[in-house]
Formats: C-alpha cells, structure tokens, sequence
C-alpha cells in the first residue's frame, strides 16, 4: 500500500502532515471547504486511517471482554467507539466499531495500528476469532451526514458524539447545549481501489472535496477529542469527557476499568480539556504542544488549534484541573517564544472534577479517603 493518497495529485493540494500525514491538507480554499462540510456537500480523503477487522463467532463478547465500551449485542451497522486502556487505565487506543452481521471493522489511527493489531492478536488465545490488517485493500472518507448506513450501502461508522451513551456519563454539557450536537459525521468504508471513484462520484453530486484542515476546524468547534491529539502517555478518558461515547460503567471487567470506576466514583482527573478562543489580532496559530499560561505559571498544553470559518483562531487545550474559568490565559508557541496569544477559555470539562452521574458521598465513611497514589486525587 502507497501511504500517499492519490488525491494529492490534484491541483492546488497541500499535503497534511503529523497524524494526517498522506493526504490532503486542504485543496486551496480550505473556508469554502469548511462550508462545504457544514452544508453537508463535503467528501475528505481519511485514507491513511487504519483498517482492523475482528472475525468469527467470538468477536463481541472476546472485544467487550477486553475494551471499555458494551459491545455485546452490537447489531449490524449500529456504530460505536471503544478505548484500549493500560492497567492504570491510561488511553492506548481509540477505536471506531461498526459490525456487519459477519465482520467487526476497527478504524484507528495510523500511529496506532501495529500495535492495535499485535494486541489483539496477542489476546486471541483459544477463541473463534481472527484479527486482521485490511488497510492496504479498505480506504476511509468523511462525510458530513448524521445517518448510520443501510444495507445495499458501503458499510460506514456514525460518530456517536456528543451523545451520551447506554452506560455512559458526562462532564461536559448535556447532548442539547452542547456544541457537538451541531456537527454530523461519519466514516465510510470503501475498496481501496476505488477510492478515487467514490471521491469523483460525489463530487459529480455537487459535494465538494475537502481536507484535513476544514474537518479539524469543526472537530475542534465541537470539542471532539481526536485520540492522535488530546491523547498524552498520562491521559485519562475522564479528562477529555471522553466516558460519554466510549465507556460503559457498569460492564463487565477489562483492562484500566480500577482506575476509570474510581476517578468516577471517588477522585477527580488531575487535568481538563478546555476550548480556547484565541486572539485573532496575532498573526500565529499554535501548534500543538504550545503551552499555556497563566501569568507566568504554566498550566497545561495546546492540543490542537484550527482556523475555523465563522469563529475564527480556536483550540482545545488541556489545562491543571485546578486552573480558575477566569483566569487569563496566554498561550505562547515555541516557534514564536517572544509571542503571548491571549485566549478565553470555555469550560469542558468542569473545575470541581465531578460527572454528573459521580454517586452521591455517604458521609463520615467517604469523606476523608485517602487519595495516596491514586490517579484523579489532584
């Protein structure tokens, strides 16, 4: 398999790069592309994410045994998505799940795919299953429609935010108020080698193609977290609001689920995911991994940060938990040290570390508990 998208070779396009790296960046006129996306008539080229699939009998009950989310009795072509946690329940992986009737189909992101793959097949054990790297023969495309695909359709995943799924919970705003509920989106699978077909097919329809810059810019408007951006080697899902589509509370045992019911129960995450508006007057765009002040004390880290067409220089950002709403915040990249972006935040995830779900305190027995070594008891 080519890592470079056949769609780079169209006129005007600018290649992505870090975890977008292979396709578009955008094709020219990345605000019209954005629009585009919003009037749902946009297509983006997401051919370099990775394609798993999990076969056999087994397959449900063998990945509910092992991921975050309730995947027994997925039904076909219901969308879902799942983390793969450490023991400390830290974040691995993220996966996008949509099942066939036959075949589980996984989209992760490139960076996560050897390792995905070798997990899971390490885990098989004596189980009717069979994992496979199918992303040399499938391809991915973004759409911007809300819809679940029918039969008689290529196979694709809905994104399920910012609802909050059956055991789920939030820390963000409920699914009506929240900024989320205001971006469809789905990935479609397609034959590889008809990629470039598809693409022109909707393009025939009057879709216009877009790229990687417009797609982030309403991501980040809808406080999506992306695995390949808000995810460090210390996250938790509770961070980035994350246990509201990815996290079933009350399943059976797997992998991290110690530490994801005890940061809910009885801690709170060290850090929160913010939305930052940013100052439009200066002419730089973070990158993420900037940092985050506030005065001279840092607080946290830019995560990713887009030009969006009608709010203008936005990011997301994880921030000390403990960091005031009013606090005002700057934001200097490295590559203009001499430069301070202010920026106003918008609360995600709340201060006082509390879901909404979070079971009410019993008094004498729990107050007071020691937070020793505990992950979420700062």
């Amino acid at each position: 398999m080519s890592d470079i998208s056949p769609l780079l070779s169209r006129p005007g396009a600018v290649a992505a790069t870090g975890p977008d790296e292979g396709v578009a960046w955008h094709y020219g006129d990345p605000i019209a592309e954005q629009r585009a996306l919003e009037r749902g008539q946009g297509v983006v080229d997401q051919s370099h994410l990775a394609v798993i699939t999990v076969s056999g009998p087994d397959r449900l009950t063998w990945l509910n045994s092992l991921t975050s989310q309730s995947l027994l009795g997925l039904e076909p072509r219901r969308s879902t998505e799942t983390l793969l946690l450490s023991p400390q329940g830290r974040m691995e992986a993220a996966l996008a799940v949509v099942d066939d009737g036959e075949t589980t189909w996984l989209i992760t992101e490139p960076a996560q795919r050897e390792s995905v793959r070798e997990w899971l097949d390490k885990m098989r054990f004596a189980l009717r299953v069979e994992v496979a790297d199918v992303t040399a023969d499938w391809a991915v495309i973004g759409e911007a429609i809300d819809a679940e695909s029918r039969a008689g359709e290529s196979l694709a995943w809905r994104d399920p935010w910012p609802a909050i799924g059956d055991g789920g919970t939030r820390y963000g705003p409920d699914e009506g108020e929240h900024p989320g509920a205001e971006r469809p989106w789905r990935l479609v699978l397609v034959p590889r080698a008809s990629l470039v077909g598809e693409i022109a097919a909707r393009e025939q329809a009057g879709w216009m193609l877009a790229g990687t810059w417009a797609a982030d810019s309403l991501r980040v408007a809808a406080w999506r977290p992306r695995f390949a951006r808000e995810v460090d080697a210390r996250t938790i899902a509770h961070e980035v609001d994350w246990l509201r589509t990815a996290v079933h509370l009350h399943k059976g045992c797997y992998r991290g689920q110690e530490t994801v019911a005890r940061v809910h129960n009885l801690g709170r995450p060290p850090r929160r995911l913010v939305h930052l508006h940013l100052d439009g007057s200066v002419d730089v765009l973070p990158e993420p991994g900037a940092k985050v002040f506030n005065g001279d004390r840092e607080v946290g880290v830019v995560t990713s940060a887009a030009r969006h067409h009608a709010e203008g220089p936005i990011a997301l950002a994880l921030v000390k938990r403990a960091t005031p709403l009013d606090a005002e915040l700057d934001v200097v990249d490295e590559s203009a040290p001499e430069v301070r972006i202010a920026a106003a935040q918008t609360e995600i995830v709340p201060v006082d570390g509390v879901a909404v779900s979070r079971p009410a305190a019993r008094g004498p027995l729990t107050k007071g508990l020691p937070r020793t070594g505990m992950i979420g008891s700062a």
